[in-house]
């Protein structure tokens, strides 16, 4: 019924007309905000292509009972949207490692690399030192302001370690992932670094087994060999990171939900929760109990980084959507990208658009193609009306390669009485790959708040990280900070 009343209202011309002349008054009136950005809050949904984010939008939709083409993400409400270019310096198509040291630290660097430039060669620990690059959680903190990371993976894994490490591997997750080689030459795995390189006030996630020495028993799964700790040296990361807060600090550390409910923000100075040993849950499979949302984390970081006078930087990861692309599951990933939309949504209730910049984008896409002319309304997750000239139907959302791919003696297989919008189906690919890789197309930036006209256009993607340090006086540019006092002086002068 609300299918058949929408297109009965959309069959009209003058409701097209109205819309569109909405539209048109809303960028007419807009006006350029060219404050200095007291708050950033910068939201990166990882493998979020375009593909994934317009199929996020109608599967939103469709959860609410609409027909889901129409339906308004927050992501849609930005006003400023912009095309980054993805590639790294040594593949076309790149990985989280690169693309984070990309947008976050201002420069380009090699696939598998965290916070080092180009100079540095992958699992070559000799080629760190003096190549190491600062971000823009550095630049923030070294500003007077509060820092805080929030993802649903591992705080170890690319995406975050970017913003704080500088490591010639990703995967050096702990010290028993590092090469004897590498302990020689003096590099150290990317949890040591997390307590050591910047002073972080907020830090969420998951990754607890490599903070603990090795067999240390996990706390929720200790019957689980596989959950306990890993590390070789002995060390208790997180009993290190709180005993070295200053007295008269609040530092809590927890790991279940309980207790993280417990955490007062008006009265924490430092947070610490890793709910997981490796990474989070999917959305769709986590324990309400035992684990919060993306939207409770994200809530729980702002109201404890915003005491700051001097305003924070927040960095929040919807690190799963490429995890559940990996296994294409198109049903998971998109579920996380819809529940990273209200975790954005959550955001922009807590900040005031004149003081804080909000941006949105993705690090890199997926090979996920959205095909076969579906009738309006029609499940994103379900099957074309259009038939294939092998006379079988196929999905309408599908990978260009992966562990979907199923040709048996030379034939796909029947999916007509198959369940295709259930959360464990693995949508068909066209080459077999034990993981889905990436893909190199350009991702959306969308942005609001202050200076956010400046991610317009098509831009290299380590543009991002010197827009926004602009926007915020962080960092090596402050012009913006020295052409408002000008102006003001000025002002002051005149008066």
């Amino acid at each position: 019924h609300v299918q058949n009343r929408l297109l009965l209202i959309e069959k009209d011309p003058e409701f097209w007309r109205s819309q569109a002349r909405s539209s048109l008054q809303s960028a007419l009136d807009r006006q350029p905000n060219t404050n200095v950005a007291k708050n950033i809050v910068f939201f990166l949904g990882d493998g979020m292509g375009i593909t994934t984010y317009t199929a996020a939008r109608i599967l939103k939709g469709q959860l609410q009972n609409q027909t889901g083409e129409e339906t308004v993400m927050t992501m849609d409400t930005f006003p400023y949207v912009g095309l980054a270019k993805t590639y790294s310096v040594d593949f076309t198509i790149p990985d989280s490692a690169a693309t984070a040291t990309a947008y976050l630290c201002g420069v380009k660097t090699n696939m598998n690399i965290v916070g080092v430039s180009a100079a540095g060669r992958n699992t070559v620990c000799n080629t760190q030192s003096g190549n190491e690059v600062t971000s823009i959680l550095k630049w923030a903190k070294d500003a007077g302001k509060s820092v805080g990371i929030v993802t649903t993976t591992r705080v170890q894994h690319a995406t975050p370690a970017a913003a704080y490490a500088h490591s010639v591997s990703r995967s050096w997750y702990s010290d028993a992932d590092l090469p004897d080689s590498a302990k020689t030459d003096g590099c150290t795995d990317i949890a040591s670094q997390l307590i050591k390189n910047i002073d972080i006030d907020v830090i969420i996630g998951g990754g607890r087994k490599y903070m603990t020495p090795k067999g240390t028993q996990d706390p929720e799964y200790p019957w689980d060999y596989s959950s306990r700790g890993q590390r070789t040296d002995g060390r208790d990361l997180i009993k290190e990171w709180q005993s070295s807060k200053m007295a008269g600090k609040v530092a809590n550390y927890v790991w279940d939900k309980t207790n993280f409910d417990a955490v007062d923000p008006e009265t924490t100075d430092y947070l610490m929760a890793l709910f997981e040993p490796g990474d989070l849950q999917f959305e769709e499979d986590r324990e309400p109990s035992m684990e919060p949302s993306i939207v409770e984390t994200t809530e729980k970081a702002i109201r404890i980084l915003r005491k700051n006078p001097n305003g924070f930087f927040l960095l929040v990861e919807g690190g799963r959507i490429d995890q559940a692309h990996h296994d294409g599951r198109a049903y998971m990933a998109l579920h996380e990208t819809v529940a990273f939309d209200y975790a954005i949504e959550k955001a922009l209730e807590l900040t005031d658009e004149k003081e804080t910049l909000t941006v949105v984008m993705a690090d890199h896409s997926h090979p996920l193609t959205f095909n076969g002319f579906p009738f309006r309304g029609q499940s994103i997750l379900g099957k074309s009306p259009l038939w294939a000239t092998d006379l079988l139907p196929f999905t309408t959302l599908m990978y260009g390669n992966g562990p979907g791919h199923k040709i048996v003696n030379g034939k796909r297989p029947d999916i007509r009485n198959v369940t295709t919008d259930a959360k464990d189906y693995v949508q068909l690919s066209a080459a077999p790959l034990q993981s889905t890789t990436h893909s190199g197309e350009d991702v959306a930036v969308l942005a609001r708040g202050p200076m956010a006209h400046l991610l317009q256009g098509v831009f290299e993607q380590n543009y991002v990280a010197h827009a926004m340090g602009y926007a915020a006086c962080v960092g090596a540019d402050l012009r913006h900070c020295q052409t408002l006092v000008s102006v003001m002086l000025t002002f002051t002068l005149l008066v």
